[in-house]
């Protein structure tokens, strides 16, 4: 069994347990803690340390570990809990979810997370706060369809200007942010060039599919929740279904494919393919997105701009 290192990470303090030594140690989740945890990691020299997404509580701690040199996995919590019960493991606390988690790094080896490091994360809350802008401005946008009293829609519409505001500064804050780093806006461009996809969706793309262009088509596929799954048993076939991934990619990705499929003239011709041989049209639209996100991935790799032929190879 490799020598893992799982940490469950909460607001205040993280849970660490090391299956090498069996040790189970809490710290603070503060700048102390993480360098307790820094000088614990370089005594038991792990070879993967795996935690969970907390909604940022953990980036602190997992950007600290990478600067090190130490390996880090942050990986969704859904697949710790399936593991734990897989296991056996229903009691849950503190320090058996850092056991499970050391467990799950051991037996599943999951990939390490791409280098955090302030950029990163500043560009990722710029993302999320934009995410959040948007859903704002979609609840309002409703309220006012169904609003007849005069002075309400008077507020709704006020609401709805400071939130247009919002976004154009988050929109600006995120272009000046991809623009000083050349790396970003280099992977940025690229994706931009492609029919379909628009510079907001290229940001999203750069900020929370990090993986893009380092994984094969299939990985990059099975990440995003665009891979198609078989569902048999015995003699039993059961239809071919996609999910799992990254949900939030793959919602934000439907709009950029719809696009696609209009004005995109080789999705189009593929995504009329599959309806003319009797796919239904939200199967051949998942089909095409899974399309569009290897053809992606396949010039972030090669670092080259849209080109059709690439069709062929993704």
């Amino acid at each position: 069994m490799r020598n893992c290192i799982g940490i469950d990470v909460a607001k205040q303090s993280f849970d660490l347990h090391c299956l090498k030594t069996g040790q189970d140690r809490r710290m603070d989740n503060s700048t102390d803690g993480i360098r307790q945890c820094v000088a614990f990691c370089n005594e038991t020299r792990p070879e993967l340390i795996a935690m969970e997404a907390t909604g940022g509580y953990e980036l602190a701690l997992a950007g600290t570990l990478q600067a090190e040199g130490f390996a880090v996995a942050v990986v969704n919590p859904r697949r710790i809990r399936d593991f734990a019960r897989a296991a056996g493991q229903i009691a849950k606390t503190d320090k058996l979810d850092a056991r499970i988690i050391a467990q799950f790094a051991a037996t599943l080896e999951p990939m390490p997370t791409e280098q955090i490091n302030e950029n990163t994360q500043k560009l990722k809350a710029l993302v999320a706060r934009r995410n959040q802008l948007v859903g704002l401005h979609t609840a309002e946008s409703n309220r006012l369809e169904h609003a007849d009293v005069r002075d309400i829609r008077r507020s709704i519409a006020a609401v709805l200007k400071v939130i247009e505001t919002q976004l154009e500064t988050i929109d600006r804050q995120i272009e000046e942010h991809i623009q000083n780093t050349p790396q970003l806006q280099q992977r940025s461009e690229t994706i931009d060039s492609a029919p379909g996809i628009g510079p907001t969706t290229a940001h999203m793309l750069v900020t929370e599919l990090p993986e893009l262009g380092r994984l094969n088509r299939r990985q990059i596929a099975a990440l995003v929740g665009v891979a198609p799954f078989n569902r048999d048993s015995g003699t039993f076939r059961g239809k071919r279904m996609t999910g799992g991934g990254r949900k939030d990619i793959r919602s934000r990705l439907f709009m950029p494919t719809l696009v696609a499929v209009r004005h995109n003239p080789v999705l189009k011709a593929y995504y009329t393919r599959l309806v003319g041989q009797g796919k239904c049209k939200m199967v051949a639209l998942a089909a095409t997105m899974r399309k569009l996100i290897c053809i992606l991935n396949t010039m972030i790799k090669n670092n080259q701009k849209w080109n059709p032929n690439l069709i062929k190879i993704a």
